[in-house]
């Protein structure tokens, strides 16, 4: 029997083809460049030249006293220092060590002495040696410098806290998109006990890897709430970005949390250093408000830990929420298309 032959190949529509191509070929195409962009754009406008601004210091003496300091680093660059007056060295001494000010000068007849934190990290040591430095050589006094809250001997660079904290983000972020990845149709109860099984087993193992290398001296409980709690911020807002947005959720939360978040965490330079723009996320995303959390359960007597806890969970819970919500309205719309 002779073969059928070859149905006619259908003509092409009318119209340009380019269309047809412009959401898998194009799309891709402008949401990479897009993120590539707001990179670089966040993290040169972040880092091509920090400069300190309202850096809370402290002076030990009077109005006079501090004023005249305060005259001394007008020769900084505009805004870089907020003085303020402390009545005595008990005081100031203090307040370095809660993480009230970065440093406290305190004047003497013949010399000068300069309390700082090096857990703050190697540039505000170094700026703050310098300025006031140059403060106590106008004054005609010697300059000793005391480290009041050293950062650990096993982190020689001031970077433990910033990997404890963005380990888990970049976890979470992984892991909101996997949970949909490998289980698109799981249940949301047992997606939302994977979430908790995430951040609870997250917490513990980071804290037993700082624990092991002893880079952070901070509880090991604490190091694993707190990092755990950043876990299920990122997590659960990751999940609940790739469920309401699908692809184009998980390009936004990589924005967001891997790029926004982790060049306004104050890992590689506090808060203070960022331009005006950028500081405010510093202090809401979960990676800022994390890195913070964690440096003042190590070093400065549990600043921002409460603050942290507090934002973290608002971030946790958020997502939880938004996901159900989600979850009801495509429940109740698949619902009334079949009934």
């Amino acid at each position: 029997m002779p073969a059928a032959p070859p149905a006619d190949t259908p003509p092409d529509p009318p119209g340009p083809r380019w269309t047809s191509l412009a959401r898998p070929v194009l799309l891709p195409v402008a949401v990479a460049v897009a993120i590539g962009a707001i990179f670089i754009g966040v993290y040169l406008s972040a880092f091509h030249a920090p400069v300190a601004r309202d850096l809370p210091v402290a002076v030990v003496g009077g109005a006079a006293q501090t004023a005249t300091v305060r005259e001394e680093l007008a020769g900084s660059p505009s805004g870089t220092f907020e003085v303020r007056a402390a009545p005595d060295t008990g005081s100031a001494r203090a307040a370095v060590e809660t993480g009230e000010v970065f440093a406290a000068y305190v004047p003497g007849e013949r010399s000068a002495q300069l309390l700082f934190a090096g857990a703050h990290g190697p540039a505000v040591s170094t700026l703050v040696t310098d300025e006031f430095g140059d403060v106590a050589r106008a004054g005609g006094l010697t300059l000793t410098t005391t480290d009041v809250v050293p950062a650990s001997a096993q982190d020689t660079r001031g970077l433990a806290v910033f990997y404890t904290t963005f380990g888990l983000v970049l976890a979470g972020y992984l892991f909101g998109i996997m949970s949909w990845q490998l289980a698109p149709g799981l249940s949301p109860g047992r997606r939302l006990v994977g979430l908790a099984a995430f951040g609870g087993a997250g917490g513990l193992a980071v804290a037993s890897v700082v624990g092991a290398f002893g880079a952070l001296p901070a509880p090991f409980a604490g190091v694993a709430a707190l990092v755990g709690l950043v876990a299920l911020a990122v997590g659960a807002s990751t999940m609940l970005l790739v469920r309401a947005l699908g692809v184009l959720g998980s390009s936004a939360a990589a924005v967001l949390f891997m790029t926004i978040g982790n060049a306004t965490s104050g890992g590689s330079l506090p808060a203070e250093f960022l331009p005006g723009w950028l500081e405010p996320f510093s202090r809401l995303l979960p990676v800022g408000v994390g890195v913070r959390a964690v440096n003042g359960l190590a070093y400065f007597d549990g600043d921002g830990v409460a603050t942290g806890v507090v934002v973290l969970a608002l971030w946790a819970a958020a997502g939880v929420g938004g996901l159900l919500l989600v979850e009801r309205s495509r429940a109740r719309g698949a619902a009334a298309r079949t009934g």
